[in-house]
């Protein structure tokens, strides 16, 4: 995979994106991915026993035989060794992308009214930690109506679906009645190769409807821009990779072992 043209198509469909106001700033992204690099990372797509639970509110999602209804490949080398070498070669390069400088870059200029709001005159400087992970939902999975952690500074998600059939599965974002209840304010089809983004805020409120039956995997890529700046904050960013290290060196010797 040409890694540096992928960045340049990445950064290219962030600068293209469709900017909407309503009922928060965001982007609608369309064509992340190259052609010929998104069927790749549909073909190198990981065995459901490649995938380990998430931690979190997402933890919380079962599906009705009580296993996790959303599960992850954490997009870092060492999350990734369960793969096969074939597939981890797509996915350590597509996790190469999603971590890059000039992708971080660009969400934050996209994004620069939702940042400006939060982060004030000096949102450019604010660190800004990427944490790309492949997701895997099935029937069972949802998520009820909220604002990300303020842990985070940008919230991004690509869909990868093969096709336009499962469009009605796309996040929901709300807007908030005067009552302080919610409405539905706009729906992201859930649609091959496409996805959105926000900047972290307290009204950035949004859902997942229930996975149905009619779903076999609702597979996509979250990126979680977590703000890094304090001697906390980036411990607390660096301490998950080696969670995730001694997780995967775990598995790998017990592999070895049978």
């Amino acid at each position: 995979m040409d890694i540096r043209g992928t960045i340049g198509h990445v950064v290219g469909s962030i600068d293209a994106a469709v900017e909407g106001r309503e009922p928060f700033h965001h982007l609608q992204l369309a064509d992340v991915f190259p052609a010929d690099v998104y069927r790749a990372m549909l073909e190198a797509m990981p065995a459901s026993g490649d995938y380990g639970e998430m931690s979190g509110r997402a933890r919380d999602a079962r599906t009705m035989d009580g296993g996790a209804a959303r599960t992850k490949v954490d997009l870092f080398p060492e999350g990734m060794l369960r793969l096969r070498k074939e597939k981890r070669a797509v996915w350590d390069a597509i996790g190469h992308v999603l971590r890059s400088t000039a992708v971080r870059d660009a969400f934050v200029r996209r994004l620069a009214p939702g940042l400006q709001r939060r982060f004030g005159p000096r949102f450019e400087a604010v660190g800004m930690y990427a944490v790309p992970i492949l997701t895997r939902d099935v029937p069972g999975y949802q998520i009820g109506i909220h604002s990300d952690t303020l842990w985070k500074g940008i919230t991004a998600q690509i869909y990868l679906p093969r096709d336009d059939s499962i469009k009605h599965v796309g996040t929901v974002f709300h807007s908030r009645n005067p009552d302080a209840s919610y409405r539905v304010a706009l729906r992201m089809p859930f649609s091959p190769n496409s996805g959105y983004a926000f900047a972290v805020g307290d009204d950035t409120h949004h859902s997942v409807d229930t996975v149905g039956p009619e779903v076999r995997t609702r597979d996509s890529i979250l990126i979680n821009y977590f703000v890094d700046e304090t001697l906390v904050q980036l411990a607390k960013n660096r301490s998950k990779r080696l969670g995730n290290f001694m997780r995967g060196l775990g598995w790998r010797q017990a592999e070895t072992r049978t």
